[in-house]
């Protein structure tokens, strides 16, 4: 794929387009095919990098992995799985970090586990000694060395743990579920994230024979069971990509159809997009976007865990928020380097400055800690075409939907980054009539 693509910006996105299972969700239902006993299958996958780099991962351990790209049903047998080369292993573990939760998996089929050098973007702490202790909590067996990281199961097999989360982590609380469901005894998580695709991922591991409670107070409880089964499951839709694409309608005054958005997954991004002055209709297959006329309002916002605001959906909506009347606060309380991207948007004439306090908010764990996680956008201002680089994925699409809300032609480059949570997105833009292309580098 070309890294640089050419956006002549300054026209209204409209049409419509789908999205299909989210990224937060289908690799780690990916991974815990690896738990059953026989095969598995997953529908409604999307074709994004993410997807490759699990499906290549898996393949590697011996599980026999089908995808039909066209209709997103994805098989995947787990039956001979087997001890992966820790050569090929460390091959994909800079694309991403979904290899830390293949550990609960692999421990229980096969007793052993790698752990590479991890990808992803850098937008804030994700330490891997989080993973690592909750794993030892359950008895693993963890060797660091030159190579990377070697876990191990012991004789008596892994048990029961109580782990009290600091922060509701997704991917810690990924990480207990997918080693805990076949683990001797009971297990308490404490400070858990429930979002809906953690829920999702609940529904799969229990369509698979495992025994989990979720109670009100963020407490998951799951009691180890010895054997776990394939199961036939379709993804729960990407809110976040639909969020994004929501975010692009308002930023260009377009209107988009995004068909397969789900409404009880994006509560909490249609009311602030409805008080930032967007309008959307609840469709039986999706949700239109769409910009009614008129002045944007400016709004004071804080990200939170679910059900709050989701920090994914910040960086898309910032960008609208240029064109908002008055003065926007944005306070990041998930991420603490989240507002790096907003630097191309200055570039490209927007009215932005971030701040180390917390701003417009409760006081969070970032305000002692010296990290710029709080910004305040002025406008509307007019944004210009710029040349820009893609910094990670979520604000590569918000600079992406900044070139297409300014004036001018930008070349927007590393944008293949875009495609690790994006299905077909270079497609999707020409079916919303925006003039792209992608250029040499």
């Amino acid at each position: 794929m070309h890294s640089v693509l050419r956006v002549e910006g300054g026209h209204p996105l409209q049409g419509t387009i789908t999205v299909r299972g989210a990224k937060n969700f289908v690799p780690k239902a990916m991974v815990a095919s690896l738990l059953g006993d026989g095969p598995s299958q997953l529908s409604n996958v999307p074709l994004i990098r993410d997807v490759d780099v699990v499906s290549d991962l898996l393949s590697l351990h011996g599980v026999a992995v089908e995808f039909d790209q066209r209709t997103g049903v994805m098989s995947l047998d787990p039956r001979n799985v087997t001890v992966a080369s820790r050569t090929d292993i460390d091959s994909l573990g800079g694309a991403s970090r979904i290899p830390i939760l293949f550990c609960g998996p692999l421990l229980h089929q096969i007793g052993e586990a790698f752990i590479p050098e991890l990808g992803g973007c850098n937008i804030g702490g994700r330490p891997i000694d989080f993973h690592l202790d909750t794993l030892r909590r359950f008895g693993a067996v963890v060797d660091k060395r030159s190579d990377g990281i070697h876990i191990t199961k012991p004789l008596e097999g892994l048990h029961g743990a109580v782990i009290d989360l600091p922060f509701p982590s997704v991917g810690a609380t990924e990480q207990t579920l997918l080693t805990a469901v076949m683990a001797e005894g009971v297990t308490t998580l404490k400070g858990a994230a429930v979002e809906p695709e953690i829920m999702d991922l609940i529904n799969v591991l229990q369509k698979m024979g495992a025994i989990i409670s979720v109670n009100t107070d963020r407490t998951i409880r799951i009691e180890g069971v010895p054997v776990l089964h394939g199961y036939r499951h379709t993804a729960l839709p990407d809110r976040i990509e639909a969020a994004s694409w929501g975010a692009a309608a308002l930023a260009t005054g377009g209107d988009i159809r995004v068909l397969g958005a789900h409404q009880p997954d994006m509560t909490t991004f249609l009311n602030t997009f409805r008080k930032v002055g967007g309008a959307f209709d609840i469709e039986d297959d999706g949700i239109r976007f769409y910009h009614p006329g008129g002045e944007l309002s400016s709004i004071a916002l804080e990200t939170a865990v679910h059900p709050g605001f989701m920090t994914d959906w910040q960086q898309p909506l910032v960008v609208a928020l240029t064109q908002a009347q008055g003065l926007s606060i944005v306070h990041e309380t998930v991420y603490e380097n989240r507002f790096g991207f907003t630097k191309a948007l200055r570039k490209m004439g927007a009215n932005i400055q971030v701040y180390r306090e917390c701003l417009g908010g409760t006081p969070c764990r970032f305000g002692e800690r010296n990290f710029f996680h709080s910004a305040a956008i002025s406008g509307p201002t007019p944004l210009r075409a710029a040349d820009i680089e893609v910094p990670d994925l979520r604000g590569g699409f918000s600079h992406l939907i900044a070139a297409l809300a300014a004036e001018g032609t930008s070349t927007v480059s590393g944008i293949d980054v875009i495609s690790r949570g994006y299905e077909h997105f270079t497609t999707k833009l020409h079916q919303l009539d925006a003039r792209v292309e992608y250029v040499d580098a």
